[in-house]
């Protein structure tokens, strides 16, 4: 095999192999180029690397995603396989019977991989909807915030962060393992989203426990529950974060104004300081959820929109709008940051709430846009 090929070849599994670990949707794979590739003489050998890279990847072994989803990938192969007219491979065959013989549970893992070749791994619900809670399973607006973070550790290293409706902790357990902050707050509130968020923070090798042998590179991590409605001051002011940020919060009106009036009650807790960095990502599902979020925020707050990542957008007045729903991101610092996709590193915020200001930035598909792609399967990704 050329070099050439050797190199399409390694990233045709790197793709496979990280849409498979985060499952993403199969209509999300390139089926299509697994194809023509397995009409080569390699075309065994292929499959049986795809195999090991994705229904045997260790940590697909240690941390099994959902058995449903495992079996359909692997009836597509089968498919793809059989299309080609090849032989059938027996391993192929072999690791369907056994995901067919497992008991379906009732929850399911994810496997995220950073540009750093590390992972992060989350216990999820098989259910988008489970114990009357959304808060079960990572979305979007997660991923979108985790790969703006890995792209900007400045904005976190050595600082102290709050995050807001944690949920599953995709975006937190990012931050912890590649920007250095120097302490992370998770925080949500309901019971069975803070019980499955202190297992994946312990999944992911965190302790939540004060260690003096503790690794000095890890942050020193809590899981706080938080009402935004009922907080009060004390509570509040025992956070002192330095930067705060949010991902897919913005779901209705009533959640707007709870979140504005925390993050104001946020910055007064400061006292002398100056206010918090803030970051909000969300789906935009309805317009007019972004318009009340500033509005709400008003004449004194700073707004930059950020939309991304997407390779192609229509221009419009220096914008870039995007197809709808994907998340965008709301930083709320006096600087106007580079998207999700941006290359650029922020700066440092002098005042999180000035002089209002919109800006849309647009942006192009990165490496770690790669590295980091969106989390569920049959949601649209």
């Amino acid at each position: 095999m050329a070099p050439e090929e050797r190199v399409g070849t390694e990233r045709l599994l790197q793709t496979f192999e990280r849409r498979f670990l985060a499952s993403r949707a199969l209509r999300s794979f390139p089926w299509q180029s697994l194809e023509e590739e397995l009409r080569g003489p390699s075309g065994s050998k292929l499959l049986l690397d795809l195999v090991q890279r994705t229904a045997r990847h260790p940590l697909c072994v240690k941390h099994p995603p959902s058995g449903t989803y495992v079996r359909r990938f692997l009836s597509e192969l089968i498919r793809k396989h059989e299309a080609v007219h090849a032989e059938p491979l027996d391993e192929l065959y072999e690791t369907l019977a056994e995901v067919l013989a497992t008991e379906e549970s009732t929850q399911c893992h994810r496997s995220y991989l950073l540009p750093s070749g590390d992972a992060v791994t989350l216990t999820e619900s098989t259910a988008i909807v489970a114990h009357g809670t959304t808060g079960l399973v990572t979305w979007d607006a997660a991923l979108y915030l985790a790969e703006w973070a890995v792209q900007n550790p400045a904005a976190f290293a050595h600082r102290t962060v709050l995050e807001l409706g944690s949920g599953a902790g995709l975006t937190g357990l990012a931050i912890c393992r590649t920007c250095h902050p120097r302490a992370f707050v998770f925080s949500d509130c309901h019971s069975r989203v803070l019980e499955q968020l202190r297992q994946n923070v312990a999944l992911n090798g965190f302790s939540l426990e004060p260690d003096m042998t503790a690794d000095p590179r890890h942050p020193a991590v809590t899981v706080a529950q938080l009402d935004w409605d009922v907080a009060t001051d004390l509570q509040l002011s025992a956070f002192q974060p330095d930067v705060v940020i949010a991902a897919d919060v913005l779901y209705c009106p009533d959640a707007v104004l709870s979140l504005v009036g925390l993050l104001r009650r946020l910055s007064g807790c400061r006292k002398e300081q100056q206010a918090p960095d803030v970051y909000v990502a969300s789906t935009v599902r309805n317009p007019e959820t972004p318009q009340l979020f500033t509005a709400q925020l008003g004449q004194q707050a700073a707004v930059v929109l950020l939309q991304g990542p997407f390779a192609l957008a229509e221009k419009s007045r220096g914008c870039r709008r995007p197809p709808a729903p994907r998340p965008q991101l709301w930083p709320l610092p006096q600087n106007i940051f580079p998207s999700a996709a941006s290359q650029a590193p922020p700066g440092p915020s002098t005042n999180s709430l000035r002089s209002q200001r919109s800006h849309t930035v647009g942006t192009q598909a990165t490496e770690v846009r790669k590295a980091l792609q969106p989390a569920a399967a049959g949601r649209g990704l």
